[in-house]
């Protein structure tokens, strides 16, 4: 008769629960990434066929949802390691959500005005969007750290 110690059954279930949250997590990024590199390449397609504007929009676009970090740039040298500081966390949540995005090109794509720079701008957003999660960032908690 054999017995099981806690911390036998404790090593047994975290190994076999560890290699499928690691294959969950690579295929969630590997998907944020193939998102990025699509709305990427969406981006500069607009840029090519709608001029400089729509592809300067992009570009910003690209960069604005970490300007985010400005809101607060005085006080980040007081934060911990990683931390963004608890003011600037609304507008970097804000910016850093998908379906706002993807809610403004349904918007851009179904209403009575088109106009093909806002779009391009719109990928550019996306793109963003998709190599933080990629990268393995996301939304932070109140307190500025990263969630989950």
């Amino acid at each position: 008769m054999t017995s099981t110690t806690p911390s036998a059954t404790h090593s047994h279930s975290s190994h076999s629960s560890h290699p499928s949250r690691s294959v969950g997590t690579v295929l969630r990024r590997t998907a944020w990434l193939a998102g990025a590199l699509f709305w990427s390449a969406f981006a500069v397609l607009e840029g090519v066929n709608h001029g400089w504007l729509a592809g300067a929009l992009a570009l910003l676009f690209l960069v604005l949802p970490d300007l985010t970090f400005l809101v607060a740039a005085s006080e980040a040298p007081r934060m911990a390691k990683g931390q963004l500081p608890p003011r600037a966390v609304p507008y970097y949540n804000a910016m850093h959500r998908a379906l706002v995005p993807l809610a403004l090109m349904a918007l851009c794509t179904a209403g009575p005005v088109a106009w093909p720079p806002a779009f391009a701008a719109l990928c550019g957003w996306l793109a963003h969007i998709s190599y933080d999660r990629a990268f393995g960032y996301g939304l932070r908690t109140k307190e500025g750290f990263q969630r989950g």
